[in-house]
């Protein structure tokens, strides 16, 4: 704790003999009063994010966003209840990354799905069924699920290590059903994620950390 606001000079060798150095980020979040609600103006009318976080939501953001800090860009990751749900990491574009941690949260959910049902890993139960051993209707039953719960993703926090240039980005978090969304904030179409927040049923929250957090 006493190395929290140091800055560390980071030293990485190539292997052409050059050499990179990089300084450390400080985390500018250290508890929910560091979130702005997320709030933008366009053509003379101002946008406003409608819906305040919970305490929940604002606990899982914090979480969310130191976990962040150390994931390689271009990075967006879910989190719920304290724990990571789904992790999408070193992709060029935003929404694909966002889509690349949806597809991984409901990899994991469908694999926890059948360990706790049958005792092995979905690719296990695959190669069972391929061998005769067991009936396809166990892994449609946990594909069904998995669909139907939408992998732990209803009610998680959507957090992206920049901001979403345009709100497809935060479409792909809202039809998971995600309540919350944490991003740096500064695009000049901010107003259109905040408006897709406004409109989503149930509505959802979203704040603006005003820091990047690119790690490479």
């Amino acid at each position: 704790a006493r190395y929290r606001d140091l800055r560390f000079i980071d030293f990485k060798s190539l292997n052409d003999g050059g050499l990179i150095i990089q300084q450390s980020q400080l985390n500018k979040i250290r508890s929910k009063d560091d979130f702005t609600l997320a709030s933008a103006t366009y053509k003379g009318t101002q946008y406003i994010i409608e819906r305040e976080p919970t305490e929940a939501e604002y606990q899982d953001m914090l979480f969310g966003w130191n976990v962040e800090m150390g994931v390689t860009s271009n990075s967006v990751i879910y989190v719920k209840d304290g724990v990571t749900v789904g992790i999408g990491t070193g992709e060029q574009d935003r929404v694909g990354v966002a889509e690349i941690a949806v597809l991984k949260a409901y990899a994991k959910y469908k694999d926890a799905l059948c360990f706790k049902r049958y005792g092995i890993g979905c690719n296990d139960y695959a190669l069972e069924v391929q061998a005769g051993k067991r009936k396809q209707d166990g892994l449609d039953e946990i594909e069904a699920e998995t669909v139907r719960d939408k992998a732990g993703l209803i009610g998680a926090t959507m957090i992206s290590d920049a901001f979403f240039p345009f709100r497809d980005g935060v479409d792909v978090g809202i039809r998971q059903g995600v309540s919350a969304i944490v991003h740096a904030g500064g695009s000049d179409r901010d107003f259109d994620s905040i408006a897709a927040c406004n409109e989503a049923t149930p509505q959802v929250t979203m704040v603006f950390t005003a820091q990047r957090v690119f790690k490479h």
